[in-house]
């Protein structure tokens, strides 16, 4: 059995931060987790995350709680999955109820209004930056692949649900290919 690569209270506290501080939604929050456990805390490796990413976009429910369900279960198992999952809900819960207790109509205060009119810019860019992360590391033709998927969903109005499909039906295909391949190159020997 490997041993765990992380202690609870780091889970906690990493995944705190991160529901704490990030406003925008889980879009929004995949720069700071992406620093936070691939850069800082090193709890996965950057291909790790883009698969993270994937699965995390394909299962139900948010982004964000997603990803701290996976790499809690990654770092501390199924106690590990529940704390990060509490770390990244707990800030977002505190703030909501504090809001509800003392801003009734908090939406009509100008000053409310102008600071979120004023986060819009930077919640945009905290959402494009990992695009730009992620087509770093891909090929030609995968960020050609991406760019027309893109035009064919937001222009001609067509789930992504099939896309994913299809690219989860041509990776295993590919791979099958591969291992095909290798096997015929070396003689078929099992």
């Amino acid at each position: 059995m490997e041993k765990p690569i992380g202690t609870f209270g780091s889970l906690f506290w990493s995944f705190f931060k991160i529901g704490g501080l990030t406003f925008g939604g889980g879009y929004a929050m995949i720069p700071v987790i992406r620093h936070e456990i691939v850069e800082r805390r090193r709890w996965i490796t950057s291909d790790e995350f883009l698969e993270l990413l994937a699965l995390a976009q394909t299962s139900p429910g948010p982004i964000s709680l997603n990803t701290a369900v996976f790499v809690g279960y990654k770092v501390r198992h199924y106690a590990g999955a529940v704390t990060a999952l509490l770390g990244t809900i707990l800030p977002a819960f505190v703030i909501i109820l504090l809001i509800a207790a003392f801003f009734r109509d908090y939406t009509r205060y100008p000053l409310v209004e102008s600071a979120f009119r004023g986060m819009r810019p930077a919640v945009v860019a905290l959402i494009v930056a990992p695009v730009f992360n992620m087509l770093k590391g891909m090929r030609f033709w995968a960020v050609a692949g991406a760019l027309a998927v893109a035009v064919v969903v937001g222009f001609f109005g067509v789930s992504p649900v099939w896309f994913l499909l299809a690219g989860a039906v041509g990776g295993v295909a590919y791979s099958l290919f591969r291992k095909g391949d290798s096997n015929t190159s070396t003689g078929g020997a099992a």
